[in-house]
């Protein structure tokens, strides 16, 4: 296996692993909403979800994006020379 497939198949499993994340965070802001309101809490408050939601869904998006980018430019061969 060469060093441009080893970087491949590493990018791959980034990619997986990051869609994977996002899908369980995903879930999870999704159990969230259906329990809130529910237990001791205050309606709306759940302590488990602090600094979490769609904004750092996002963000992790964003940042899976940009390191899939960055590790497609490496494995680009640089036509310019």
């Amino acid at each position: 296996m060469g060093m441009k497939d080893q970087f491949q198949d590493k990018s791959e499993q980034w990619q997986q692993q990051a869609k994977q994340k996002a899908q369980e965070g995903r879930e999870q802001a999704q159990r969230g909403r259906q329990g809130q309101g529910q237990g001791p809490d205050r309606p709306g408050q759940n302590p488990e979800r602090k600094g979490q939601g769609p904004d750092r869904d996002r963000m992790r998006d964003e940042e899976s994006e940009r390191l899939r980018r960055e590790e497609q430019e490496r494995l680009d061969p640089d036509f310019d020379m």
